[in-house]
């Protein structure tokens, strides 16, 4: 199937959720869904790659699941809302995803934050 290439994959660092990052993403989506079950995050937390590969992950996303790289799972075709879920179980604050997003480490995501709310 051939995609159209839209303006906003033009723009540095904007990961939009389309159809093409659904197919890329499926596996990865549908193994974070599943930690909505307890047994599954235990599953997962015992051994997080075999967990990864029972869901048929590439080797680029198990490695950044492994890595905790959520701004390379979106990349890779996680969708925000389901990789909340990994974040959650791997203890990953707002704080460390948004310094992710950012490119800046938590305290200097932190300090941004502040200064804001100050203004």
């Amino acid at each position: 199937m051939a995609w159209t290439e839209h303006d906003y994959e033009k723009i540095p660092g904007t990961y939009v959720f389309n159809g093409r990052r659904s197919l890329m993403g499926y596996s990865l989506n549908k193994m974070c869904m599943s930690f909505n079950s307890g047994d599954n995050r235990d599953e997962f937390s015992r051994d997080e790659a075999a967990y990864c590969n029972k869901f048929g992950l590439s080797d680029e996303q198990r490695d950044a699941v492994l890595k905790r790289d959520i701004l390379k799972l979106l990349q890779l075709g996680g969708n925000i809302y389901y990789l909340a879920k990994l974040a959650g179980i791997t203890h990953l604050s707002v704080q460390d995803v948004g310094a992710q997003m950012s490119g800046v480490t938590v305290e200097e995501f932190k300090a941004k934050l502040l200064a804001a709310a100050e203004d």
